[in-house]
């Protein structure tokens, strides 16, 4: 094992450091103009630069690491944790994507209201909001600590570097400069990706000798995994990827209705061989070094090449930090501005660009009170995929069962829902029953209750049925 001496050390800081310095300066020169840039990009954005856009925000630092860390255990079964996304992106394109790109809408919230009005619009806001804030509380955790290490600093320092950086790269350059600054920031991570395997596959002499020597299941479809689990995880990411604000903003930078749709499906071929390397280099790391802990599955293998690869690696994790800070932080603000700033204060355009901007820095820096104050709220990270997946079937009843209009129907799913979901949730998923499960049925049992209790007719739409329908009357 090579143990990095003081220049070694210095030659990784270095390129950590020009690196944070260059993707800064670009996302200054690719910055937003104007509101439309900020928001959707001018929606002049190639389908190709979504999808990477798509892929590299849920194949992030967390689950780059998090990925191995479980195929440690249970196998190269755990790449079902990223082949998730591949699916629920597949899915996404085939049933969604065109549908939401020509409502015109660049928030969830807007989209849901087409269907439910104003007030279940708030309360998706609300909830998305939440979720994304705290899913940021966890990308600036996880950001803090890897860039404490390699930096040599305190985390409260790392997690400041962290806000800082991720908040040039949103606040002043918007959708636009995220989408082309993330191209560079994929590419460093792919190729850190391809070093580790090359690496890992080098050290073991390929796959056979692991398939000789380890137990069966390290190589089988499911591992030591249950089949609840990996379905908790399709349903939870797939019902995410449906509803989450970054998602719909994305899109809606694409070029037409078409590319919006042709950039998720790349996204979803995108996803699956950057899942299975992810696999392999956890098994490959239980091979080799049987008696560490799981969490060092990938990073172990930064010690076993010299200080140029090891450096380019750990500049690939910075790049998966960032990108998902930016995004999510985008999606945050973007939400903030269209739902609640642009109703009360009606301004200008100018005035909207200067408030988003102000708007996007407390974004940027508000979670860094949970970060260094609070870190236990990390606990409920995983929860946040459960609301999202909540509002994703509300959303699909609205457009695939018109019949399910009532505006107090939807609001009453998203409220009690959510309940159902917490509650199953501290009650550490009884009988085995997943959350995720709970979020999915939930809504759905709500909305059916109440159409029986209350029978109303169905809103009439014109044209192709699946459109949204106006807004349904709201029921007090």
């Amino acid at each position: 094992m090579n143990q990095f001496g003081a220049l070694d050390t210095t030659i990784i800081v270095t390129m950590v450091v020009v690196y944070i310095l260059a993707t800064s300066w670009m996302s200054v020169r690719l910055r937003s103009k104007n509101t439309g840039e900020f928001m959707v990009a001018g929606r002049s954005a190639p389908a190709l630069v979504i999808a990477i856009l798509l892929m590299s925000e849920f194949i992030g630092a967390k689950s780059t690491i998090g990925t191995s860390q479980e195929a440690f255990k249970v196998g190269i079964a755990a790449s079902w944790s990223v082949i998730a996304a591949s699916i629920g992106f597949l899915l996404f394109g085939l049933f969604m994507a065109k549908r939401l790109y020509k409502s015109g809408e660049f928030t969830i919230s807007g989209f849901v209201a087409q269907k439910y009005g104003k007030t279940a619009k708030l309360v998706v806001s609300a909830v998305m909001i939440y979720a994304l804030f705290i899913v940021n509380v966890g990308n600036y955790v996880s950001g803090a600590a890897a860039i404490s290490t390699v930096l040599k600093v305190n985390l409260p320092t790392a997690a400041v570097i962290t806000a800082i950086v991720s908040t040039i790269y949103f606040a002043y350059g918007g959708l636009k400069s995220v989408l082309y600054v993330t191209i560079f920031h994929s590419a460093v991570k792919i190729l850190g990706i391809g070093i580790l395997v090359w690496v890992a596959l080098t050290m073991t002499g390929g796959i056979a000798p692991m398939v000789s020597a380890m137990p069966e299941h390290y190589f089988t479809w499911n591992g030591a995994l249950s089949g609840g689990t990996i379905g908790a995880w399709i349903i939870g990411t797939a019902g995410a990827i449906f509803s989450t604000q970054f998602i719909i903003q994305a899109i809606s930078g694409a070029r037409s209705g078409e590319d919006a749709r042709k950039s998720t499906l790349i996204a979803a071929a995108l996803c699956v061989p950057i899942a299975l390397a992810l696999g392999l280099l956890g098994v490959a790391a239980k091979f080799l070094f049987p008696d560490i802990k799981g969490l060092y599955a990938l990073p172990i293998f930064l010690q076993h090449m010299n200080p140029l690869l090891s450096g380019i690696v750990t500049v690939s994790l910075v790049a998966s930090i960032f990108v998902s800070v930016s995004t999510v932080a985008l999606a945050i603000a973007s939400l903030i501005v269209k739902d609640f700033y642009v109703p009360r204060y009606n301004p200008t355009p100018e005035r909207e660009l200067s408030a988003t901007r102000w708007i996007s820095l407390l974004v940027g820096f508000v979670p860094l009170i949970f970060v260094l104050f609070v870190p236990q709220i990390l606990a409920l990270s995983f929860f946040t995929r459960a609301l999202r997946l909540t509002v994703t079937v509300v959303a699909l009843m609205g457009i695939y069962l018109p019949f399910f209009n009532s505006s107090r129907g939807a609001i009453s799913a998203l409220v009690l829902a959510t309940v159902a979901t917490t509650a199953w949730y501290l009650m550490d998923n009884p009988w085995g029953i997943d959350n995720m499960y709970i979020a999915l049925i939930a809504p759905a049992i709500v909305m059916v209750v109440e159409r029986m209790l209350f029978p109303a007719k169905p809103v009439a739409s014109e044209g192709d049925p699946g459109e949204m329908a106006r807004p349904a009357r709201q029921h007090h």
